[in-house]
């Protein structure tokens, strides 16, 4: 009787593992323990990394909206200030996206985040 091994299935599991470490550089793709501690630490750097994204385009959004409110006059905590006191429902991104695409209608949106200030 032949001893049964669950080679086919190790293979199978290995080969997924080697898929998704291609283009890693060395033993990094090749050798088994390598690889899978580098796929791991990989993904764990990608989870984090979704989660550093979202705060560096915020910081973006807001450098932005502190440069287009400084040019017309006001800090960058006051518009924000003025914007909730005049309920308008615009984010930093959509904020920050109409002061560079057009910056007149940005101009109404401060002049009434402006007048709710005063």
């Amino acid at each position: 009787m032949a001893r049964v091994t669950n080679g086919p299935a190790k293979n199978r599991r290995k080969k997924r593992l080697r898929k998704a470490a291609k283009g890693y550089w060395g033993g990094h793709s090749r050798l088994h323990k390598v690889l899978k501690e580098n796929l791991h630490k990989a993904l764990q750097y990608a989870y984090k990394g979704r989660k550093l994204k979202k705060r560096t385009f915020r910081s973006t959004w807001i450098v932005r909206l502190t440069a287009a409110a400084q040019e017309r006059g006001l800090s960058y905590s006051r518009f924000m200030n003025g914007i909730k006191k005049a309920k308008i429902d615009l984010d930093r991104k959509q904020l920050s996206e109409l002061a560079i695409a057009d910056p007149k209608a940005f101009d109404a949106v401060f002049a009434k985040a402006q007048a709710a200030l005063a």
